[in-house]
Formats: structure tokens, C-alpha cells, sequence
């Protein structure tokens, strides 16, 4: 079974591989057949291992031994469990439907093979982190996703633009990288082990341990998992580590999906479910996690409000969701964080690649303001994204109200501190979320159509005059047409199984005794139909109907609303809060500052004129008064040793 399981990861690689080194030598048609089925079979591979788990099976084996060292092995192997299979199929089968997907998507581009390399080097990347069973290899496919990352987020590398945002990611994804590697060091120093396995079952050896850090004892299992929770916030984007990710819509829409819906942006999620039993250890250590999950949720939440271009709308809509899971892992609702993973990879892709269609319907063009009744051009793209919509915002018996609800019902029924914000902030959430994805639908799809009054520039994007939208290909609209299927029934079907069954037993750790939420939910939970017919009498399916009756009020309705009053805060949301100015005034030019600083006094003042050149200047000095004293004369010599003779006969004599 090993063998099999590492084809899962292989065929990628291989994949990406064969493109990029052959790609531009073979038939255009082999940069994307050659990754499609690489992708395949780790797609059906990952399913028949999901189907293996529900049976009991479960493999954690080493691989090969990479390095052994002072005591310490390094090893790189694959965990696979309920919890890794789940991973491995989102993971596969969002990268297929993004690779078929791109067939069409990126046909004119330049870089066609390039790209196909980079995505399938991408899901291989993906896989290794989420079958590792050990911490070493954890930090390489964190890594290598990283890196990847930066490649397909600047993409098209002469736009400044994409530069600037590839950088960004990287710099802001470092610092949390720089917590992980932290925490790992401290897992290895302590436990004396990077297995999993081994960490788990020395856990409770240390848990009376404290260490002093800044004259203050902390708890080693707080610091350990705070250290790997920075890391998991710079993947999956929490405030303040989320600056990235908007403006990683630089990059081809195929990115946007395969990134923000199912895998770079979820690795944290999955990093805090993979470390849940050292986190239920430290109440601190939640109640960290629930704070910074319910403030993302809700101020980036807020912030999908005011903006324009399509893709961000979305982009801000998975921060806004990311906050959602992130308070359900610090409430110790681990299965409802992945539950709600699932849902949102299929209707979030979904909603990206709908995107996508439309910017190609609309030339390029990614302004909604210049959109407009484009479902009578686009009835398959318009139809496939309301679904993806109701989705996301919850509505009952689509695939998003299942997750979502039931992370707001856990939050509600914990204990741990800090959950009651959490519980009002996400019920804001809701408000928003429905608000702002409603303004998106009616914008682009209902209404008139706008994109004739525009007067455009010569080489802007958009539609000219006698031009008109168009649906996509079919080979753009079919994986719309799949995607659309999970968004609104998986959910119904998977809700009994994942959260409240035993589906993750043995593979998520849940203090039971200390947190009791999921426990009374499942007392209350009475089927899927009894759920959505429930939800008619709960706050928030009203939260979201009033989002959606705004929407239609200001956008269908033409409602004048005067909100000049807003407009303080208007000028805030539009700064990002502030932490853009605040990256850019004491981050980057801090860094540039400290920098210039290394290199003007550090490295030439004090390396290159002190130490080097001065050590050539003394050099010369000493040999310029040395020389004084080659006069060339005999005597002079014999005068010398003479003293000589005379200074070690004292000396020895004096000894």
C-alpha cells in the first residue's frame, strides 16, 4: 500500500517535470494532457485511499531515513488517515478541475506550459504536506507551497503589479514561516523527536513544563503551539498576516481557485486539526486562536463591502471564511473547521473560476460597477455562480449552511474565553457576507447593462461598442457545472458522518471532559432536513436575509440611501485598516531602513574599511617603519644581533 500511496504525490511531480523541461519542445497538447492525467491518478488514487479510511485503515510509515545526526533521526514519511485522505482528495480534485479548467483559461498565453509546470509542481507540494507524518516534512511542503506560490502569483513577472504582490506574499508568508520553524525547533529540543506519533504520546510528560521568556514563566505547550499557530496564520491569512492574499489576485484566475479555495490558504487549518491534541492542552493558547479567527472573519468580512474588482470580492470573502474556521478550531470544533474546509473548497473554486468565465465574457474587464445583466448572455456562468453565492452565505439545505451554521452553534455553546465575541462577531459576519456577495450577483448578473456607457482607452480592458458579453467555452463551464453539484449537496450529505459521527476518531483529539459544544450539538442534532427547517427560527438566517434585502434594495430597487456619514469609515475600509501604510511605512521601509544601515555603516564602514582595509592599512604602516631599519648596511645587521644575543642571554639568565 506504501507504494501506492507515494504514486499519489509522484505523479504531479513527474508530471510537472516532464512539462517543464519538454514542454516547448513537444505538441502544445502535451503541456496539458501529461499534467491533467498526473493529476488523475493522484485524484482516484486519493479516493481509493478516502475509501480504504472508512474501513479502518491507517498508515504511518517511513518512507526512507534522509539524515541521522546526534541522536536525532530525520525521516520522510506519510501519515494517512481520515483527517490526510480528506486533504488529499480536495486537494486533487480541486487541482483537476483548475488544470482542465486552464485548457481554455490560459490557451493564448505565453507561458501555457510554464504554467501547467507550476500548478501540478503546486499540488505535489500540497500532497507532501498533508500526508507527512512528521515535522520535517511538514516544513518542506510548507515551504515548497511557498515557493511555488510565488511563482504562479507573479506569473505574468512583467507587470509591476504581480511583482509586487509575489514579493509581498513572500516576505509576509516568511515571518510566519519564522514562528513555525520556531516551534518545530522547540518540538525538537524537548521531545527529542519530529514523528508525530512520538510528540503526541510524550505530550503528557510535559505538560507541567514552564519556560522563562521575558522574565515570565510560560507554559512550553502554549509557546510550542503558539509559535506553530503564527505559522499557520501567515498560510491561511489571519489578521495581521492576511496583506497578502488580496493582492495575489495579480495572478491568472486558475490561481485564485487552486490557492485561495482549497489548498495554500487552508494548510493552516489543517496544521491546527493535525495538532489538535497538543492545542486542547492550553485554554490560553484557544481563546488566541478564537480572537484573531473572529476578528479576521468580520473586519475583512466588512472590507468585501467596498470593493469593485470581482476577484477581490471573493479573495476578501475567503479571508472572511478563513476567520470562520479558525474560531471552530479555537472553540475545539476541529471536524466542523475541516467541514466547513470542504464546503467552502468546492463553492469557493467554484465561485473563482465563475469569475473567471465572466472576465473572459467581459474582455478582461474586472470592474462589477461596469458589468450588468450579463445572465442573459451567460445563463450557465450566472447559474452556476448563484449557487456558489447561496453557499457561501448559508442558505438552508445548500452545502455552506451546514458548515457555517454549525461553527456559529459551537461557538455559541463554548466555554473557553473569548467565545461570546466570536459568536456576535460571526453573526455580523453573516450579515456582511450575505450583503456583499448578493451586491456582486446583482451588479454583474441582473440589472442594466452598463458596459456600453463606458468610455474606455485605447488599450483598456472591457467591452467596445457593437461588442457583447459571451458564454464561455465548454471546456470553461463544465468544471462550473461539477463544482456546482458539491456546493449544494455535499454538505447535506457529509454534515452526520463528519461532524457528529466517528469519521475523524482516533485522528482529531478532542478534550471532551473540558469541551463539551460538540457533545451537546450532537444531542440536539436530529438530521439535515430537521437542521435547515430549524435555522428558520435562529438569528442567523436573518442576519442573512437582511444582508440579501439590502442588497436588493440599494442594487435592484436603486434605493437612495444617503451615507455620508459613513464616510470616515468609508476612508478606513478603503486604507485596509491601516496595516497596508503600516507594512509599507515600518515594515518594508523599516526593513529597507535596517538594511541601508547593514550596508553603509556595517559592511563598508566598519567590514570593508575597517577590518579589511585597515588591516591592509596597518600592514603597510608597520612596513613602512620597519624599512627604516633596512638600511642595507652590514653593521647595522651585526648591531642588531648583537642586541638580540644580548636581550635572550638576560632573558635566560633572569629565568
Amino acid at each position: 500500500m506504501l507504494n501506492i500511496l507515494t504514486v499519489i504525490p509522484l505523479s504531479p511531480l513527474i508530471a510537472a517535470c516532464f512539462v517543464g523541461l519538454f514542454g516547448k519542445k513537444l505538441p502544445k497538447y502535451f503541456s496539458y494532457l501529461v499534467p491533467i492525467f498526473g493529476v488523475t491518478i493522484a485524484f482516484i488514487l486519493s479516493g481509493y485511499a478516502l475509501y480504504l479510511t472508512l474501513y479502518g485503515f491507517k498508515l504511518n510509515e517511513t518512507v526512507y531515513t534522509w539524515l541521522t545526526s546526534g541522536g536525532y533521526t530525520f525521516e520522510i514519511g506519510f501519515l494517512v488517515d481520515t483527517l490526510s485522505a480528506v486533504m488529499m482528495v480536495i486537494v486533487t480534485f480541486i487541482s483537476l478541475m483548475v488544470h482542465i479548467y486552464t485548457i481554455n483559461y490560459m490557451k493564448d498565453d505565453k507561458g501555457f506550459s510554464r504554467f501547467f509546470s507550476y500548478i501540478s509542481l503546486f499540488t505535489f507540494a500540497m500532497l507532501m504536506l498533508v500526508m507527512s507524518n512528521n515535522f520535517l516534512q511538514l516544513f518542506f511542503g510548507w515551504e515548497a507551497v511557498g515557493l511555488v506560490s510565488y511563482l504562479l502569483i507573479g506569473f505574468w513577472y512583467k507587470k509591476p503589479r504581480a511583482i509586487h504582490a509575489n514579493l509581498k506574499a513572500f516576505l509576509v508568508n516568511r515571518v510566519g514561516d519564522f514562528g513555525l520553524i520556531l516551534g518545530v525547533a522547540l518540538i525538537m529540543f524537548w521531545f527529542g523527536t519530529l514523528d508525530y506519533e512520538e510528540v503526541f504520546n510524550r505530550l503528557p510528560a510535559l505538560l507541567s513544563q514552564h519556560v522563562i521568556l521575558f522574565n515570565t514563566s510560560i507554559s512550553l505547550i502554549t509557546l510550542i503551539g503558539f509559535c506553530l499557530f503564527i505559522g499557520a496564520m501567515g498560510k491561511s491569512a489571519q489578521v495581521p498576516l492576511h496583506v497578502w492574499l488580496p493582492d495575489s489576485m495579480e495572478g491568472p484566475t486558475p490561481i485564485s481557485a487552486l490557492i485561495h479555495a482549497a489548498t495554500m490558504v487552508t494548510a493552516g487549518i489543517f496544521l491546527v486539526a493535525r495538532m489538535s491534541p497538543l492545542f486542547e492542552q492550553s485554554d490560553v493558547l484557544l481563546s488566541v486562536v478564537i480572537v484573531i479567527g473572529a476578528i479576521t472573519a468580520i473586519s475583512m468580512g466588512i472590507l468585501g463591502v467596498i470593493q469593485n474588482d470581482i476577484k477581490k470580492i471573493i479573495a476578501y470573502s475567503t479571508l472572511s471564511q478563513l476567520g470562520y474556521m479558525t474560531v471552530a478550531l479555537g472553540v475545539s470544533a476541529y471536524s466542523v473547521a475541516i467541514f466547513h474546509l470542504l464546503t467552502h473548497a468546492f463553492f469557493k473554486a467554484l465561485l473563482f473560476l465563475g469569475a473567471g468565465s465572466v472576465i473572459i465574457g467581459m474582455h478582461h474587464d474586472q470592474d462589477i460597477t461596469q458589468m450588468g445583466g450579463l445572465k442573459k448572455y451567460m445563463p450557465i456562468t450566472a447559474f452556476t455562480f448563484l449557487i456558489g453565492s447561496l453557499s457561501l452565505i448559508g442558505t438552508p439545505f445548500f452545502s455552506g449552511f451546514y458548515s457555517k451554521e454549525t461553527i456559529i452553534e459551537a461557538v455559541n455553546l463554548s466555554t473557553v474565553w473569548g467565545a461570546n465575541f466570536a459568536y456576535y462577531a460571526l453573526l455580523i459576519g453573516v450579515f456582511f457576507t450575505a450583503f456583499y456577495s448578493f451586491r456582486l450577483y446583482f451588479l454583474v448578473f441582473c440589472g442594466e447593462e452598463k458596459w456600453h456607457k463606458v468610455k474606455r482607452k485605447k488599450n483598456d480592458h472591457g467591452l467596445r461598442n457593437k461588442q457583447y458579453p459571451h458564454e464561455s467555452s465548454k471546456i470553461i463551464t463544465l468544471p462550473l457545472i461539477i463544482l456546482a453539484v458539491p456546493s449544494a449537496l455535499i454538505g447535506l450529505v457529509l454534515i452526520e458522518p463528519l461532524v457528529y459521527g466517528s469519521f475523524f476518531d482516533g485522528n482529531i483529539f478532542v478534550d471532551h471532559e473540558n469541551h463539551t459544544n460538540i457533545s451537546l450539538l450532537a444531542s440536539h442534532f436530529h438530521g439535515v432536513w430537521s437542521m435547515a427547517t430549524h435555522s428558520l427560527f435562529t438569528l442567523p438566517l436573518w442576519m442573512m436575509v437582511g444582508g440579501i434585502f439590502l442588497a436588493w434594495l440599494l442594487f435592484i430597487k436603486k434605493v437612495k440611501i444617503d451615507f455620508k456619514f459613513l464616510s470616515p469609515i468609508n476612508n478606513i475600509l478603503k486604507n485596509n485598516y491601516g496595516f497596508d501604510d503600516f507594512n509599507e511605512k515600518f515594515i518594508a521601509n523599516g526593513i529597507l531602513k535596517f538594511g541601508n544601515f547593514l550596508s553603509t555603516k556595517v559592511d563598508i564602514k566598519i567590514i570593508d574599511h575597517t577590518l579589511v582595509n585597515g588591516a591592509g592599512r596597518l600592514v603597510s604602516y608597520f612596513s613602512t617603519k620597519l624599512r627604516l631599519i633596512q638600511s642595507g648596511y652590514i653593521y647595522h645587521y651585526a648591531f642588531f644581533m648583537i642586541i638580540g644575543l644580548f636581550l635572550l642571554i638576560t632573558f635566560f639568565v633572569s629565568t
